[in-house]
């Protein structure tokens, strides 16, 4: 079994699938090393696997000593790990986790304005949203304090927000955000991701590796500075991380140069399909696009570690799939 990810033979690995040959018949098998960090980004239209395979990298993490996958699940796909071992949660985190300087932004507000820079204040000086809104509630009437008020609000309903929440993970881990707005699912994204790093910094715990489904929510939002964060100093502490998207074009620069492994399922947007083409178009011969897949579960994978790009079928995972789509049939939805 050839083992892509690494040029050696040693170390623990997950099953992936098989060799896919250029007539559509299927090789040898494939697995992927989990013996050391990686960095990887995942792209591919709505329905062409993404999911099936963030979920089989998420199983074949589980038995291996020494790991522990944390999931972010923004659809609520991933919730069937919790028969293979996982834990699904409903994350609430410290409002502590996010510093002082986003809670602003956090909350839709620039903090160059009154308002803003009263729910900074206030972020500085409290540890619980009720403290902020209580500290806001104190200064001179006015709209400042009307606009900070109203915003400190929203968060408070978002429901994420607990003194002792969750920050880094020991254990294999679902957090299910299909509940959350994007502004409260990028706070909890924000807090785990710096949670995990800042746990391994201290050599603390096992080797996190950090799987975003729907990545592109989490780019331009509070959590975008703790993933670029994971994406270019991970590696040494020993943080993994996997950001998942159907709009490759909407991942920064910074994704796609760190990232030593980058897998795509099918595209067919122009912008998209050069996306790929422009970051490892010479590990192949010939036009990468003629390379791309066109089936389902089919996966090119560019490998850094070997400099070659592997085209493979993907395994059928396991668990259920928590957010397969509706479909009209005689009884109605199924």
């Amino acid at each position: 079994m050839e083992t892509i990810g690494r040029t050696d033979g040693g170390g623990p690995r997950l099953p992936l699938g098989r060799y896919l040959a250029r007539d559509g018949s299927s090789g040898g098998d494939v697995a992927l090393d989990c013996s050391r960090p990686h960095a990887a980004c995942l792209v591919g239209k709505r329905g062409s696997g993404k999911s099936n395979t963030l979920a089989l990298l998420a199983e074949g993490l589980l038995p291996v000593d020494g790991v522990v996958p944390v999931v972010v699940d923004p659809m609520g796909a991933f919730t069937g790990l919790d028969t293979v071992g996982a834990t699904v949660r409903e994350p609430r985190v410290s409002p502590t986790a996010i510093p002082p300087r986003e809670w602003p932004r956090l909350v839709g507000l620039d903090p160059t304005t009154g308002a803003g820079a009263l729910v900074w204040t206030a972020a500085t000086a409290c540890s619980t949203v009720a403290a902020m809104q209580a500290h806001v509630a104190d200064e001179q009437p006015g709209a400042a304090r009307r606009v900070a008020a109203n915003h400190l609000a929203r968060a408070d309903a978002w429901d994420v927000f607990a003194p002792d929440g969750l920050r880094a993970p020991t254990e294999p881990t679902v957090l299910d955000l299909s509940g959350c707005s994007e502004r409260a699912a990028n706070a909890v994204v924000r807090a785990v991701a710096t949670g995990l790093y800042e746990r391994r910094l201290a050599d603390e715990g096992p080797l996190p590796w950090l799987l975003v489904d729907e990545a592109h929510l989490f780019l331009d939002g509070v959590a975008a500075s703790a993933l670029d964060m994971v994406l270019t100093r991970g590696r040494a502490p020993g943080v993994s991380l996997v950001l998942a998207t159907q709009r490759p074009d909407a991942l920064p620069e910074t994704a796609i140069s760190q990232a030593d492994l980058l897998a795509t399922h099918r595209l067919t947007g122009r912008a998209d399909t050069a996306t790929v083409a422009g970051a490892r178009g010479d590990y192949v011969d010939g036009p990468v696009e003629r390379r791309i897949p066109s089936g389902v579960g089919e996966l090119l994978l560019f490998d850094d570690a070997t400099e070659r790009a592997h085209s493979v079928r993907i395994d059928e995972r396991t668990t259920p799939h928590g957010g397969t789509t509706p479909t009209v049939g005689t009884d109605g939805y199924e």
